[in-house]
């Protein structure tokens, strides 16, 4: 942006744009409030004002798309074996002259991709963070989850104010079409392929929660949701005492043995098939559902719940692995964004905070509660029987 496109008015407040070198929207002088009517006001509004915070989010979707398509055509993955100039990387991803430098160039500016020398000699390479957790080679992949930001919610995210008024899904089936989830399960390759990509973003938790929560007075665990079995297999690699169960639908069980035998954990790990809103869970010391009750309205999250409760022998632990929102709905802006992508989603799904946590489950008998904190904005909301 430049000075010709926000301009300030002589009665009203704006900013004063300059064209030195790229900068973001904190470089723009702020605005003195020098035009209050009263000493009051003006003691309160003494401090200068900026419009950086609004402008960063607006323009926001820019940086976003471009780390989204990113991923998706493999620009980390490419740079695996080493570097290239923008014409090499360019023609390894079939990108248009045009398009070349202006895109890895922002991907630097991001910080997402380094650069060695400037001009069309210069050659991009990944960034740690972006080798570790954007390579599709690596490990510790997480562009599983941001492929499918890309591919699905972006767009659905443009209908949101629908969504407000009406409090409908705005997904595939607000045009009448199979929603994602169904289609994976009736194809068990592409769901296998899916629950894969995923647990990148999973694992950040799952450790976190391996490493934090006290096992010591729990012998058998029940992960609800399971997948592919990674929680229980995070908790078991740090916790030797630990007999796990990966619960899951049917379709599901073949694709954590699977995970879970390439582990090394099949001594420890077994599996169970059944439908959480039919079938009673797995008995157990601990039951654990990961990112599973926010998928539901309130009616499915209290079933879920007693469903717990029911499994739990007394002094056993319930606990949900989720983005918890803050009880006064005001720090934890992941959070409540999620909820609002679940009402994208579902419609009557929505997350929940600490306290929404605690009155429900002390509702179906549960005694006693802590919050840990995880990775980034989750949290692990524990209730005891």
């Amino acid at each position: 942006m430049t000075g010709s496109c926000w301009r300030e008015g002589e009665d009203r407040i704006g900013f004063v744009a300059t064209h030195s070198a790229s900068r973001d929207w904190t470089s723009a002088a702020p605005i003195q409030m020098t035009d209050l009517a009263t000493t009051d006001k003006r003691h309160r509004m003494s401090a200068p004002l900026h419009p950086a915070a609004i402008l960063d989010t607006a323009f926001g979707f820019w940086r976003s798309k471009v780390l989204l398509t990113a991923v998706e055509m493999g620009v980390f993955t490419a740079l695996h074996d080493g570097r290239m100039t923008g014409i090499e990387l360019g023609a390894r991803l079939g990108l248009h002259p045009r398009a070349i430098a202006d895109f890895f160039d922002s991907l630097v500016a991001m910080r997402f991709l380094n650069r060695d020398g400037d001009g069309p000699d210069a050659r991009y390479f990944n960034t740690p963070e972006g080798a570790l957790f954007l390579d599709e080679a690596s490990p510790r992949y997480i562009g599983g989850i941001l492929v499918m930001l890309n591919a699905r919610l972006f767009r659905f995210w443009n209908d949101l104010p629908e969504a407000l008024r009406t409090g409908r899904a705005q997904n595939e089936s607000k045009y009448g079409q199979k929603g994602v989830f169904e289609e994976l399960y009736s194809d068990p390759p592409r769901l296998e392929q899916f629950m894969g990509a995923m647990t990148g973003l999973s694992r950040l938790n799952f450790e976190a929660f391996a490493e934090r929560f006290d096992f010591s007075k729990f012998r058998t665990l029940c992960d609800v949701g399971g997948a592919t079995g990674l929680l229980s297999i995070e908790c078991t690699r740090r916790h030797p005492h630990l007999r796990c169960v990966s619960f899951d639908l049917p379709e599901v069980e073949p694709i954590a043995r699977k995970h879970i035998a390439a582990a090394g954990l099949s001594d420890r790990i077994s599996t169970a098939g059944g439908d959480f809103f039919k079938d009673p869970l797995p008995r157990a010391d601990l039951i654990t559902m990961g990112m599973i009750l926010h998928d539901w309205n309130l009616e499915k999250k209290m079933h879920l719940i007693r469903a717990a409760y029911d499994a739990l022998p007394p002094g056993g632990a319930f606990v949900a692995i989720e983005s918890l929102i803050d009880d006064a709905r005001r720090k934890n802006v992941q959070g409540l964004m999620m909820s609002l992508n679940m009402l994208i989603e579902f419609g009557d799904a929505f997350d929940y905070t600490g306290a929404d946590f605690r009155k429900w489950c002390g509702e179906v008998g549960f005694t006693r509660f802590e919050i840990i904190p995880l990775a980034g904005p989750s949290s692990a909301a524990v209730a005891y029987k």
